[in-house]
């Protein structure tokens, strides 16, 4: 990913359209940090309505659950980058229920592998 882990918080959240990926330095002067995960999350932006799933599969040594339907539905789920102060996010939304139910499966499994603490119920911060 090209920024430490130590240095940034990752979040994944769920909405009622798809949700976030969203990474952010811990420390506001860490501008080496941010500017990393920005390029990061920007090519991610692009790689995943291309069908390319392999940074997650990479990083989790295994294909995260709902990475097969957003392959197939790519067209049916938009992907938007937006820069944060200290870092950025990844919008995820679609209007397919199929789509919907992946997108919140791959969420879900981040979620749990990275050990972030963020719900896993669609449109709540933490438990």
């Amino acid at each position: 990913m090209g920024f430490s882990h130590m240095a940034t918080a990752h979040h994944f959240l769920l909405n009622e359209d798809g949700g976030a990926i969203q990474v952010e330095t811990i420390d506001g002067k860490d501008t080496k940090s941010r500017d990393q995960i920005r390029m990061h999350l920007k090519h991610i932006s692009v790689m995943f309505p291309a069908g390319n799933f392999e940074a997650p599969m990479f990083i989790h040594d295994k294909v995260p659950p709902g990475v097969s339907v957003m392959k197939r539905l790519s067209n049916e789920i938009n992907y938007k980058f937006e820069a944060m102060d200290r870092g950025g996010r990844i919008q995820i939304r679609t209007k397919n229920d199929e789509a919907l139910k992946a997108v919140h499966e791959f969420l879900r499994f981040q979620i749990t592998d990275h050990k972030t603490g963020d719900s896993l119920e669609v449109g709540k911060r933490r438990p």
